[in-house]
């Protein structure tokens, strides 16, 4: 029997005043949690197959690629523990953001590639989902790998939106909790690329 099961029987077994219990009730959190992450990524998979357009709305750095021209997403593959998700900014297409649903929960990564396939210097950082999140956003702060990877990065947090009411997507990054970088995709209409 694992740990989480164990958790839970003992949670069912005491009184209901006990499931207020710190053991308890992170538990019974860490569920609901993976409930919403699971529909986070339901959210995103039903745009499965299709490229959406987006821009830049806010970047610290303007020098950056991402800074200017034209953003397009693809929201490229789809199974029931990863999503995949080319980001094309103009001809520059090293980024892909990969969504993981792991034992630990929602796992955010971005895989950055030079022209040639190999990785970049600065690959595969990124973060699991903070408690808290719902079907529609979600947020990651930078994990223990991410922190030795890029000093600098240690108070990231990278946060994806689905915004059903306005057919939006949105990106956007954190750092020392001031803005650093937003990107938002237009869902209501696919295009070619």
């Amino acid at each position: 029997m694992t740990s989480t099961r164990i958790a839970l029987a003992l949670c069912a077994a005491l009184p209901l005043a006990a499931l207020f219990s710190t053991g308890c009730a992170s538990t019974t959190r860490r569920s609901g949690d993976e409930t919403t992450q699971r529909a986070f990524m339901e959210n995103i998979a039903a745009f499965c197959g299709g490229k959406f357009e987006g821009r830049s709305v806010y970047m610290a750095e303007p020098q950056e690629p991402l800074a200017s021209g034209r953003l397009v997403m693809h929201v490229a593959s789809c199974e029931e523990d990863e999503i995949r998700i080319p980001l094309a900014a103009n001809e520059d297409r090293s980024r892909t953001w990969i969504l993981t649903m792991t034992n630990r929960g929602l796992l955010l990564k971005h895989d950055h590639r030079d022209p040639d396939g190999t990785e970049h210097d600065l690959h595969f950082y990124g973060g699991y989902a903070q408690p808290g999140g719902s079907a529609f956003v979600q947020s990651f702060p930078a994990d223990d790998f991410t922190k030795e990877l890029i000093p600098e990065a240690s108070t990231n947090v990278w946060t994806i939106e689905i915004r059903p009411e306005a057919n939006l997507f949105v990106y956007s990054l954190t750092r020392h909790g001031q803005p650093r970088f937003r990107a938002v995709f237009n869902l209501s209409e696919r295009v070619d690329e």
